[in-house]
């Protein structure tokens, strides 16, 4: 076999590719030589894929669109085969939470799960807690209905059926997309209590495994937000769901303060720009970032960046049981959330991202002659269905050339059933202490 990091090459195609080197550790490079010594590379650049996004052009240009701020990168193996304004970052909207997901890999294991943790400052008596029950959190951005009512079936089986004091929110505790304590509080409170349900819990539950039991804690006090630590006896740690599935979770319908609390706990947006770009191996200048979920124009990534972050996630995936479309939605498969009523080729692992005059759209196409296609599309104009469709268009005109595999490749086959992640699993609920004796 060639020796690929030593003869230069590697160096000469990660250039064409558009990638900074220096950003890239001698893990990634042994990667990379592994890869290229499979890899045949096409001539540059391809005309098959330059005049379809030629068309493409023309079309949005045809509607009065600047060509000059419509974003494309297409890119096979480590090949770009067309760009338009591929190295400008522009507004990404939702492409951010692609960084996010990046970001939040580089801190912690596809099967890393958040802590929630659950004491008492008393004893129980009666089946009551003669003080406070305490929810310190730790960062959970998918603790919802369901999970709320495992936990409190998980009190009642402790003989918990009652709580003489107050509930204490301390921590990082969020519930429902909902980040204030005081409100997230009310909604546990009322989740604890079966009696006090709205249609929307009984919705909730209706989902849940048959037979799931309707937890019964009444908390007689009020809900007090308590900034730092409180004096307890931890009775229960509650695990989240693993990160892989709070991420697919998060992309499938673009869930902004899911986004946000996970770029919070990776240490802000400045700090996700930095991880997301060292991982792609792209110029930091490419990624400006003001949030984690996309949702002010400030957020811009460029194209050739939005894919570097793809393909950085696709490599360091590959070292675990899952893929990219683990973690985003497949086209054809998960048809609720960012994918309703769009027509991109089947079997895509696809992100979308919205403002009122930005519509993107990024990830990787499987192909029968290119392999994996990976691109990034990002548009400037208020006619969001006609950008969108106009996007699905160009994909389906690439597949048109290139033709569809006859199997899925492994590096992006799920692995992970999105449709049933195991919300509000009980066995979750790690007990700690089965019973907090009377005090003397």
């Amino acid at each position: 076999m060639i020796d690929i990091i030593s003869s230069g090459l590697v160096s000469v195609w990660l250039e064409m590719a558009g990638v900074n080197q220096e950003g890239l550790n001698a893990s990634v490079l042994e990667d990379l030589e592994t890869e290229l010594s499979q890899v045949v590379f096409p001539q540059q650049p391809d005309p098959v894929a330059e005049a379809v996004v030629q068309q493409y052009l023309n079309r949005l240009s045809a509607k009065g669109l600047s060509k000059d701020i419509q974003g494309v990168w297409v890119q096979s193996s480590w090949v770009p085969l067309a760009k338009n304004s591929g190295t400008t970052p522009l507004p990404a909207a939702s492409l951010t939470k692609v960084a996010t997901s990046l970001a939040s890999l580089q801190v912690w294991s596809p099967e890393h799960r958040f802590e929630t943790l659950i004491g008492v400052t008393g004893p129980i008596v009666g089946g009551v807690v003669q003080g406070d029950l305490v929810i310190t959190g730790n960062g959970d951005p998918f603790f919802i209905w369901e999970e709320a009512i495992a936990l409190g079936n998980t009190l009642n089986q402790m003989g918990i059926r009652g709580v003489a004091g107050n509930l204490i929110i301390a921590g990082n505790f969020y519930m429902n997309y909902e980040v204030d304590p005081l409100k997230v509080g009310e909604l546990l409170k009322q989740a604890f209590n079966s009696a006090s349900w709205n249609e929307e819990i009984i919705y909730q539950h209706s989902r849940m495994t048959p037979g799931t039991a309707k937890p019964q804690v009444v908390i007689a006090g009020t809900v007090v937000s308590q900034l730092g630590g409180v004096n307890s006896t931890l009775i229960i740690r509650h695990q989240s769901l693993a990160l892989a599935e709070i991420i697919k979770q998060m992309n499938i319908y673009s869930n902004n303060l899911m986004a946000e609390i996970l770029a919070a706990n990776v240490g802000g947006a400045a700090r996700v720009r930095q991880l997301a770009a060292q991982a792609a191996g792209v110029s930091i200048d490419e990624i400006r970032l003001i949030n984690g979920s996309g949702l002010e124009p400030e957020n811009q990534i460029s194209p050739r960046a939005v894919v570097g972050m793809f393909m950085a996630l696709a490599r360091y995936l590959q070292q675990t049981n899952i893929t990219v479309a683990d973690l985003f939605p497949i086209s054809g498969i998960d048809t609720q959330g960012t994918l309703e009523d769009r027509k991109i080729p089947v079997y895509s692992p696809v992100k979308t991202g919205t403002l009122s005059d930005v519509s993107a759209l990024a990830g990787v196409l499987p192909t029968r002659d290119r392999g994996l296609v990976w691109f990034a599309i990002i548009n400037r104009g208020t006619d969001l269905d006609g950008l969108r469709a106009d996007q699905d268009l160009l994909l389906q005109q690439l597949v048109s050339q290139w033709g569809s595999p006859n199997t899925l490749p492994e590096l992006i086959q799920p692995h992970i059933d999105s449709h049933h992640p195991g919300i509000g699993d009980p066995n979750r609920n790690q007990i700690l202490v089965q019973t907090v004796a009377p005090s003397s």
